[in-house]
């Protein structure tokens, strides 16, 4: 499996994550969209470990620098 993420866009999916698991352990989103939320950041966080995004794959996208 190849890195297809930048350090950046790494870094923005964490923010975005404990962002949500924020708002939910605040109470601000529950129910439906608590799950949902909680399922989107797991996801997030998980691309992050592995550096790899499947989406990125099947769109023919990669933000990760090419080294020369």
């Amino acid at each position: 499996m190849l890195i297809n993420m930048s350090k950046i866009d790494r870094g923005l999916r964490i923010i975005v994550a404990f962002a949500i698991l924020i708002l939910y352990y605040t109470g601000s989103i529950s129910g439906v969209s608590g799950t949902v939320g909680l399922v989107l950041s797991a996801v997030l966080l998980g691309t992050v470990m592995f550096g790899y995004c499947p989406l990125y794959t099947m769109l023919g996208i990669s933000t990760c620098p090419t080294k020369s």
